[in-house]
């Protein structure tokens, strides 16, 4: 559900960026502009401080705006929007449906405020990303696919504007990151479903062999949605 999440979001930025008729820059990407329906549907919102720019423009220079854990910081350097600071913006947010945790943070005593941006490429560089995945994303059979976005998180947050992926690649990525997971299922269904006719033949022949057994046991499976 979260790299659905993720998806819509990407592809709503892609859109901003490259096929409506003006590209448009968000300027202000975060969790709380990210709207979710009785389904889970994402909209995004909040296009108060959002600037359409001309088609050969690269960026546009402004007063710095933005909420703080998500801002650009090349963006806060020097000033210059580009379609890249909404990406790692983005970049932030998917940390976050990675993680589980807040943009920013700070120790009980108030003293130390913590960057998630920062927490989470120190994790990836330090090889420790699996400890800082939230448990209700975390199982055995989705580990490729969590590392797969997270490295793809790690290019969005990438210092360097013009190394950074453009949205529309991001929302490229993460389609396949999510096909790649379908077909993973589906291939761990048919060695299931493989494993159950092994079963299936077994139990025949046992039950020929002693020609009176029989089989009363049944299975049923429950499938989340």
């Amino acid at each position: 559900m979260r790299l659905r999440i993720a998806i819509e979001i990407a592809n709503a930025l892609s859109y901003l960026h490259s096929a409506a008729s003006i590209p448009i820059y968000h300027r202000d990407i975060k969790s709380s502009n990210i709207l979710l329906d009785d389904k889970y549907k994402v909209k995004v919102s909040d296009f108060g401080i959002s600037r359409s720019v001309a088609l050969e423009q690269t960026h546009v220079t402004t007063r710095v705006q933005g909420t703080f854990g998500y801002l650009d910081p090349e963006y806060f350097r020097s000033s210059k929007f580009t379609e890249k600071s909404d990406v790692y913006s983005f970049g932030v947010v998917l940390v976050e449906l990675i993680t589980g945790q807040k943009p920013i943070s700070s120790s009980e005593s108030k003293e130390v405020v913590r960057s998630l941006a920062n927490f989470f490429l120190l994790s990836m560089k330090e090889n420790s990303l699996l400890n800082v995945v939230d448990p209700m994303v975390m199982n055995g059979n989705a580990k490729e696919e969590i590392v797969a976005v997270a490295k793809l998180a790690k290019r969005c947050l990438n210092f360097k504007g013009k190394k950074r992926p453009t949205m529309k690649q991001v929302a490229l990525e993460l389609e396949w990151i999510r096909s790649s997971e379908e077909a993973n299922a589906i291939q761990q269904s048919a060695d299931e479903d493989s494993n159950t006719d092994e079963m299936t033949e077994a139990l025949g022949v046992a039950s020929f062999s002693t020609s009176c057994s029989v089989v009363k046991d049944s299975v049923t499976l429950f499938i989340d949605t």
